[in-house]
């Protein structure tokens, strides 16, 4: 007999539902012991009956982040695309009451729900395309995964993606072979506030040494961040997320979590071989670190506050074999969370690649 898995009314409300996912607990996420995948109730066909969409979407959060975006679901939706979202292990709705949330020390300890989410989509559910879509360091473990598992999806979809660190070479070199020992020394160590939301201090330069302040930094003030300032409605921003999920400034990152991206990083350097077609989407321009002090906020939100876009589009060949960039004139960090009209441009630029190339 099978058992139908358990679904309960996600916090979005409904037709949104949670499915809790059981994952073994590793060393690299000490204590986390489920991801969370998120869809609508229809999604699951009735006994007999196949998806009301052969296609799916699986979405990939990004650090400090959780999936609350209903519109790009709309929108992929109305492409002919089933949405499914996964909060992975320690991270979102899978992080509540988890010691550090986003802390892990290998990105790869993320592969079990990854799979098991894909094996859902596909056996369960009875989808017979799948994208991955990942945004920021979860366009980065999009990357990581399709590069590992061939044939696994059909094509891979990525939102402003971190694939490498903003800062110069020699701190890209020797700051993360600093981090690195000091992540086996204590990976618990925070090293800084907030990387993605004001770049990493004290890692600007190519001929500065790490700030001694960017190392043990605590958690800011919300005027330290002009990133989630600019977005949320408490300061007169036009979304309204969760702020206990995703709070700004962010949740710290530790020495164990930083090491793990660097190897990531390093791994797109030497070139992941993904072989099916990528989309890679980002912003024009960008103002990260010190480069977004004194914007007004109408020219915060033009931009990509968080990462380097020709950091993301130089990174774009190493990819694989088929990769198109398409940057968003006016886009934030966050393509899906720009204003009009950047965010239709991205919304319309992925539809439109998702029909040419997958159909």
């Amino acid at each position: 007999m099978t058992t139908e898995p358990f679904l309960e009314t996600d916090l979005l409300g409904e037709p949104w539902v949670a499915r809790r996912l059981p994952v073994t607990v590793s060393e690299d996420a000490p204590g986390a012991d489920h991801a969370v995948l998120v869809h609508q109730r229809q999604a699951m066909p009735a006994p007999g009956q196949g998806p009301r969409h052969t296609r799916a979407v699986l979405y990939l959060h990004g650090r400090n982040d959780y999936f609350f975006q209903t519109w790009l679901a709309d929108a992929l939706a109305g492409a002919g695309y089933e949405f499914y979202a996964l909060d992975l292990r320690a991270c979102g709705r899978s992080g509540v009451g988890y010691r550090s949330p986003h802390d892990v020390r290998d990105l790869r300890v993320y592969d079990e729900e990854i799979t098991e989410a894909a094996r859902i989509i596909r056996e369960e559910h009875g989808h017979t395309v799948l994208v991955l879509n990942g945004h920021s360091t979860g366009g980065l473990q999009a990357a990581l995964w399709a590069g590992d598992h061939p044939g696994a999806v059909e094509a891979v979809t990525l939102n402003s993606p971190w694939l490498d660190l903003q800062a110069g070479g020699l701190m890209r070199s020797y700051g993360s072979a600093f981090v690195d020992l000091l992540s086996r020394r204590d990976p618990d160590r925070i090293v800084v506030s907030d990387p993605l939301a004001q770049g990493v201090p004290g890692w600007a330069g190519d001929g500065d040494e790490p700030a001694d302040w960017a190392f043990g930094a605590t958690l800011g003030d919300v005027s330290d961040d002009l990133y989630g300032r600019t977005l949320h409605r408490r300061w007169g921003g036009e979304w309204d997320w969760d702020l206990s999920l995703k709070p700004t400034p962010s949740f710290p990152v530790r020495a164990g979590f930083m090491a793990a991206v660097r190897r990531a990083h390093r791994d797109v350097h030497h070139g992941l071989g993904i072989e099916v077609p990528v989309l890679l989407c980002c912003s024009t321009a960008s103002a990260t670190g010190a480069a977004g002090e004194g914007l007004t906020p109408q020219e915060a939100l033009r931009q990509d506050l968080v990462l380097d876009v020709s950091q993301m589009v130089a990174r774009a060949p190493f990819l694989g074999s088929d990769v198109t960039v398409r940057q968003i004139p006016g886009g934030v960090h966050d393509l899906v969370l720009s204003p009009e009209p950047a965010r239709s441009d991205y919304l319309s630029a992925l539809t439109g690649w998702l029909a040419t190339r997958v159909g």
